[in-house]
């Protein structure tokens, strides 16, 4: 009995074709919505995988201003950066969403990414948008439901 050896694929970078996907964000959980978009970014629903090579796919997020957080996350989640000065600042969720809505989802999906290099060309594929219309249409993304509870 011969046995045959198999051959592991490795993506080259510039060899893996890209596509758009477009996101409606109404009532969607900022978590598992940027779980799932996070997925996608990194290419991790592709067979074609590889860890280091940019895979991902381009994601269009609309209507960011309608997601929501469960519990009391909007009064009890804070938001804290250094400034360089003494001491942190502190934001809450409902401050900051009120300023850039926007910002709450980008944030979420920038810390589900892994912390190298290769995470801000992946952070630069997710396009986000307050409302419904993008300037990305020409790129024919596919419409796909993402951030549903799978029961």
């Amino acid at each position: 009995m011969k046995l045959v050896a198999q051959k592991t694929f490795v993506a080259k970078p510039g060899t893996v074709d890209q596509k758009w996907f477009v996101v409606d964000a109404t009532d969607n959980i900022v978590g598992r919505l940027a779980a799932d978009i996070a997925v996608i970014l990194m290419g991790k629903n592709r067979p074609t995988y590889t860890p280091n090579v940019d895979s991902g796919d381009f994601v269009v997020v609309l209507n960011v201003e309608k997601v929501v957080f469960t519990g009391k996350k909007w009064t009890n989640k804070e938001y804290t950066w250094y400034t360089g000065y003494t001491g942190l600042r502190k934001i809450t969720a409902e401050k900051r969403f009120e300023k850039k809505p926007e910002l709450i989802l980008h944030e979420a999906v920038r810390r589900m990414l892994p912390k190298n290099k290769l995470a801000t060309k992946m952070l630069s594929k997710l396009k986000l948008y307050v409302g419904d219309s993008h300037p990305h249409q020409a790129q024919n993304p596919e419409a796909i439901e993402l951030g549903k509870k799978v029961s």
